[in-house]
């Protein structure tokens, strides 16, 4: 018994009536995505063409209130990005069972883009390729959020070693001199020398020791 359904404006003909429940899922699922306000599903024909565009994907990328079925792929891209369509569309070709990602840039219609995601599988008839079809979605906050903690992430990093530049300045090249002062006035503490001087000396000393005790303590906590 023969079970005739249009599916993705395809008139697709059932024989065998034992698929009919696992069909009819299929068809729901393909008007779930044909229907999402989410993600993207398109279909791209032998002559680069698309064959098949949903409704969101049209929404958000045709910027000539008419539509995009039948239009060149490319229309939508950046161009630097069609080599990786090539690129990933030979992968669907040469291994039409798999799914492949891809990451494109989509034209936002105010002279900017859009980052999508997307996966991609070859459509075959009668063993030879048809086509591609792709489901993807939006991904450009969650870009835009990466790039900005990355630039954190290295600002985070200059940051830290700047403080490992300080904490060693602080070690060894600051307290260098510290030290020498601290030995020229214990040698004046030996020396004979009269009351006002040797208060003099003992200022410095107080004065040199504090300071060794500041560095000390700002060196332990940049660590």
């Amino acid at each position: 018994m023969k079970q005739i359904f249009l599916f993705n404006n395809i008139l697709v003909i059932f024989v065998n009536f034992g698929y009919f429940s696992t069909c009819m899922q299929l068809i729901e699922i393909n008007e779930f995505l044909a229907n999402s306000s989410y993600f993207y599903t398109i279909a791209i024909g032998m002559d680069s063409r698309y064959s098949y565009v949903s409704a969101n994907y049209n929404r958000n990328f045709d910027f000539e209130n008419n539509s995009l079925l039948g239009k060149h792929f490319s229309i939508t891209l950046h161009a630097d990005d069609m080599a990786i369509c090539a690129e990933v569309g030979a992968k669907c070709f040469e291994h039409p069972e798999q799914l492949f990602p891809a990451t494109l840039r989509k034209h936002d219609g105010r002279g900017g883009f859009v980052v999508t995601q997307w996966e991609m599988k070859a459509l075959m008839e009668k063993g030879q390729p048809a086509g591609i079809f792709c489901i993807g979605y939006n991904v450009t906050d969650y870009v835009n959020t990466r790039s900005r903690l990355e630039s954190a992430t290295t600002e985070i990093a200059e940051k830290n070693h700047q403080l490992t530049e300080i904490s060693f300045m602080q070690s060894h090249v600051i307290r260098k001199p510290l030290a020498n002062i601290l030995g020229l006035t214990s040698i004046l503490a030996g020396m004979n020398i009269d009351a006002n001087q040797k208060n003099i000396n003992d200022m410095i000393i107080t004065s040199a020791q504090e300071l060794d005790l500041v560095i000390r303590e700002i060196s332990v906590k940049a660590e």
